[in-house]
């Protein structure tokens, strides 16, 4: 056994939980220090989506940091232009979209904070709306748009005037009646409150309010962007069009990269000066984007990630303690009929197999696009696996627990 368990607690700072200390990975599986296999189906949450040490991953970082790293945000490069070319055809904003290109999901909603402001400040508005339940980073911008108390209130106060409206049809509607509103952050799937999906109807009568009110429309696809709901962004399932959509995690499957896409008037909102970011776009970055992103359009990835996302919830919708899945895609949520999500989790993980538990009552899963039968087999093998456990050590109704 080795001692880095010693190691992250003398040099590392304590902000959270550490399971194991993992060195390689192939394909869907990761091995820790101590050679123990785990089958990862969380995906480093909902970012490597070509799993571990893909060949066109590895490729692409070799081939590119042979020519060119970095250059600043003083120059252009062609891999640069080439993404930002591609994120407004995947994203169909038409010719008058535009991309902002920074380092992660973070400080792409960063960077969608300050476009509210300068859309609001035309008008003398500066209310920015969030869903309940909402997670937008930890940045302090992107921390004050996020409404979960334990995250936010220690770091008080927040940037001002942020509202957050009740996950309803009607909550949303009360929320526009004040005429102050600069923009409204939805995210399409709420993966960290636990895969939860919006209402029917939510995000098109997001779009109607906005439009009414003329504030933006602003959706933070960080987690459900890049194809991870069987869409290359989740909005394209609602037929909604934003104003702007942030996105990163599976943009470049594990390198660090982050996205603000504008589509029309909001695209004209930034002039030089207003924003910018030394590492962002950078040659490196750029190349595995548009290397993870050609090669989930030219495999036809989507096709599988919609596939094995059925396959998946059909396989685990009779096992013991679930009571149903939430999601799209390969972003699963799956309900519990009790909140033991983390003992599920701990149980899964001696058993082999890596799945988290955002809230106390649902496992979240988010594995990559190219998983087939034998890693779907694997999953419900251990996953059932875990539930037995969890199920079996769980008091009978005429047990009192100690």
């Amino acid at each position: 056994m080795t001692n880095w368990t010693e190691n992250a607690s003398r040099d590392l700072m304590s902000v959270g939980g550490r399971l194991a200390m993992l060195t390689h990975g192939e394909g869907s599986a990761v091995w820790d220090a101590d050679e123990n296999r785990y089958l990862d189906f969380l995906g480093g949450i909902a970012v490597n989506c070509l799993g571990h040490a893909h060949p066109v991953f590895v490729e692409a970082i070799a081939a590119q940091a042979a020519t060119l790293t970095h250059v600043s945000n003083y120059f252009a490069t062609p891999g640069q232009l080439e993404l930002a070319a591609r994120l407004k055809r995947l994203a169909g904003t038409g010719e008058q979209g535009r991309v902002f290109l920074a380092n992660s999901g973070t400080e792409a909603n960063e960077t969608a904070i300050k476009l509210a402001r300068l859309h609001g400040s035309k008008h003398g508005r500066s209310t920015i709306l969030v869903v309940e339940g909402a997670f937008h980073g930890r940045t302090m911008g992107a921390l004050s748009l996020t409404p979960k108390a334990a995250y936010r209130d220690p770091f008080l106060p927040a940037i001002p005037d942020v509202v957050t409206v009740e996950r309803s049809l009607e909550g949303l509607a009360a929320a526009f009646r004040h005429n102050d509103v600069a923009a409204i952050f939805v995210e399409p799937i709420q993966g960290e409150a636990g895969v939860v999906e919006l209402p029917d109807g939510f995000l098109a009568r997001a779009r109607s309010l906005a439009t009414e009110h003329d504030a933006l429309l602003i959706l933070d696809e960080v987690q459900t962007g890049s194809g991870r709901t069987g869409e290359w962004f989740a909005f394209q399932r609602e037929g909604v069009i934003p104003d702007a959509v942030t996105l990163a995690k599976s943009i470049g499957a594990g390198f660090p990269l982050g996205a603000l896409v504008t589509f029309g008037a909001a695209s004209d909102l930034f002039y030089p000066g207003t924003h910018n970011s030394t590492f962002g776009g950078n040659p490196l970055a750029s190349a595995v984007a548009n290397a993870v992103l050609g090669y989930i359009e030219d495999e036809h990835l989507l096709d599988n990630v919609n596939a094995r996302g059925e396959q998946l919830r059909a396989g685990v919708a009779e096992m013991p303690l679930v009571a149903g899945t939430t999601g799209a895609g390969l972003l699963i949520g799956i309900r519990l009929t009790a909140p033991v999500a983390a003992e599920i989790r701990a149980a899964a993980h001696e058993n082999g197999l890596i799945i988290n538990a955002p809230t106390d009552d649902v496992i979240r899963i988010a594995p990559a696009y190219t998983i087939g039968d034998a890693e779907v087999e694997e999953f419900l093998t251990k996953f059932g696996a875990a539930l037995a456990a969890v199920a079996a050590s769980a008091p009978t109704p005429t047990e009192t627990p100690a």
